[in-house]
């Protein structure tokens, strides 16, 4: 397995441990079965974006602090530059759903920048509705984006962006012949 496989276990692992939390309350919170959790914690499985998301709610924690941690990242520094080598990627090997943690992933900090990437005619997977206190913004930056909120959708072309309040389902799609590229900020901040 791969060298990203095995972060993302041992922060799966590691965050489980701090919450207090067994493999069967993982399970039970998340709706991920225990030997899925088990086979990612020992980087034996890689797993896919929507199960990312229901583990990173399951603990009360962003994704970007899920799929990993910037070498060096200072928890209470007031400038800090992210190297694009440094800045770590979750690629979801099923759909090709690449995203690229652009904001420090700290705990309890409540606002989480990503660059997400999906190829051609690509979909990410549907992530589970948030607190009704998670806000997301997203502005489509390469190519034709749809983002699926529940039933509803909303396609975006560059530079159109969307904002929408995360306690609902939802997916985001390409809908062109290249690849998409979009950033999204997900504020936590009022959980906090």
């Amino acid at each position: 397995m791969s060298a990203a496989a095995n972060q993302l276990g041992a922060q799966l692992k590691r965050l489980r441990r701090a919450g207090g939390m067994t493999l069967e309350a993982l399970a039970t919170r998340s709706g991920v079965s225990r030997s899925m959790i088990s086979k990612i914690e020992r980087g034996e499985s890689q797993p896919t974006t929507p199960v990312v998301g229901r583990l990173a709610e399951a603990l009360e924690v962003g994704i970007s602090t899920l799929v990993g941690a910037y070498p060096g990242t200072q928890q209470h520094a007031t400038e800090q530059v992210f190297r694009a080598g440094a800045q770590p990627v979750f690629v979801d090997a099923e759909t090709g759903f690449e995203r690229r943690s652009l904001s420090p992933v700290a705990e309890g900090r409540g606002v989480d920048v990503a660059m997400n990437r999906l190829p051609p005619f690509g979909l990410s997977g549907v992530f589970v509705a948030h607190s009704p206190l998670v806000e997301e913004h997203v502005v489509a930056l390469k190519g034709r984006l749809r983002v699926r909120l529940d039933t509803r959708h909303y396609d975006l072309a560059p530079g159109d962006a969307l904002y929408f309040r995360a306690d609902v389902s939802h997916q985001f799609e390409n809908l062109g012949r290249a690849a998409c590229e979009y950033l999204i900020v997900i504020d936590r901040s009022r959980l906090y």
